[in-house]
């Protein structure tokens, strides 16, 4: 009987443009894909969520194929190595990842394994257009400005061409017991808060490609004008089947590229330049999650309240762009990234939270919520991350509201008890609104607290309210 090779699946959950996957196919030999339910590692609700849809998803693909995802649960370090033992497998192939949870676990499964006969197989990390190592600056080190980073990305060779799916998967003789996916109980239950998530998403390799497919046809040539508004369908709305690898940025940029160049496109392209600098800043930082990058930061005043943060995260704070936010967040496990901005401005410099409680509380709700965007978008706000914005540019939530939500159409479909407020009105926050909570701060009451906070621990030129 031919040895298999297990394919260890973790962050690329689709079958085209899989480079580990690929190349096991290619020996002839039968291939065990597998995914381990890792009880090591700090996964979100609304990531749980998307995973298990995912893997039903990717295990129905396989099988089309030939093949059989096998699903086990516990410690991979652990896990890894016993599945080799039972399968009597010959090779381990899977791909390099720059989250720091991950890349532990490679370090500490690579030598022995190596030393016990086994072929390992580290593919590059299709996750990314460009491995870290190959974007640096004349001195050799990782750029922390990004419009730097994002020249050199565009200077460098192209993103090599996609990588296409198996026609066929060769399973081995006799295949080892597998999981039931029910029994990894990802779903929600008691209370069930999953509808609006089943109502808003299509979740797998297909709906990543038709989510594509929508965006190239009818949205990118108007990105550059539309992408600041949560009003309209102005985003590609592919983050999340971005986060779970069911499409690969290789195959977006190629996609995006045979539709032509403009603005529209450029601009796309530049966001999810912003998602490779956010990568390439974990390879470097892995601690990012936690540790602001200005170490200034370590001794900023913060004021730390159950009370203001539990109103932010049920979308009751008063203001209404920042409450509608809120609660798509809670209802879809996404938020329109313009209000992100405004939501986690909100919290960390009205309020005075600590960025890593809002970081934590996305993490938790987003259904595209990986190590490195997150914690990354969260210092760019917090002005402690890297190119990040300066802590004294204070989003004013009710001109942001004003500018970007014109009409009022996003806050009343969030903020139902606004529906009825005149648009000359809605994003000011009000006393005598019946069901809605008056303003937990004055604006700029708290735009010259921040301040304060912030002269506490580096002065510095003020901004004009955005």
């Amino acid at each position: 009987m031919t040895a298999p090779i297990l394919v260890w699946l973790r962050h690329e959950l689709r079958l085209g443009d899989n480079p580990a996957l690929s190349a096991a196919v290619a020996t002839g030999r039968p291939v065990l894909p597998v995914f381990v339910l890792d009880d090591t590692a700090d996964t979100g609700g609304g990531v749980a969520w998307w995973l298990h849809h995912s893997l039903a998803v990717l295990s129905r693909g396989i099988s089309e194929r030939g093949g059989s995802l096998l699903l086990r649960r516990g410690d991979p370090l652990a896990v890894i190595p016993a599945l080799i033992a039972e399968t009597g497998a010959s090779g381990l192939y899977w791909s390099r990842s720059y989250d720091p949870h991950l890349r532990a676990q490679d370090q500490a499964l690579a030598e022995p394994l190596r030393r016990s006969g086994v072929e390992l197989r580290r593919a590059n990390d299709a996750s990314l257009l460009f491995e870290p190592e190959e974007i640096r600056n004349k001195e050799g080190r990782p750029y922390q400005v990004f419009s730097q980073f994002w020249r050199a990305c565009l200077a460098a060779e192209p993103p090599r061409p996609p990588y296409p799916a198996p026609e066929t998967i060769r399973s081995p003789a006799i295949m080892p017991a597998t999981d039931q996916l029910a029994s990894w109980n990802l779903l929600p239950h008691s209370p069930d808060w999953a509808g609006g998530l089943r109502e808003r998403w299509h979740v797998g390799e297909d709906a990543a490609w038709q989510q594509l497919g929508r965006f190239l046809q009818a949205g990118i040539s108007r990105y550059h004008d539309h992408r600041d508004r949560p009003d309209i369908h102005g985003t590609s709305a592919l983050s999340p089947h971005l986060r779970f690898g069911e499409i690969s940025p290789h195959q977006i940029w190629h996609a995006v590229a045979s539709v032509g160049t403009g603005r529209g496109p450029e601009t796309y392209l530049k966001e999810v330049g912003w998602r490779e600098f956010s990568h390439h800043l974990l390879a470097q930082h892995p601690d990012l999650r936690t540790v602001a990058l200005r170490p200034a930061f370590a001794q900023f005043p913060w004021q730390p309240d159950r009370l203001a943060l539990r109103a932010w995260q049920r979308g009751r704070t008063g203001y209404p762009l920042v409450d509608a936010g809120m609660r798509q967040l809670w209802h879809t496990g996404w938020m329109h990234n313009r209000v992100r901005m405004v939501a986690a401005s909100f919290l960390v410099k009205h309020l005075l939270q600590p960025w890593q409680d809002g970081e934590a509380w996305f993490w938790d709700c987003l259904v595209d919520a990986d190590a490195a965007s997150n914690p990354a978008s969260w210092q760019w706000v917090a002005g402690c991350g890297a190119d990040a914005a300066p802590y004294f540019r204070i989003f004013n939530p009710i001109l942001q509201g004003q500018k970007f939500d014109p009409r009022g159409d996003y806050i009343r479909r969030w903020v139902p008890e606004l529906s009825h407020r005149p648009t000359s009105d809605i994003h000011t926050p009000a006393h005598d609104i019946p069901g809605y909570p008056a303003p937990i701060v004055d604006h700029d009451a708290a735009r010259q607290r921040a301040l304060a906070a912030f002269a506490e621990i580096k002065a510095g030129p003020l901004s004009e309210q955005d």
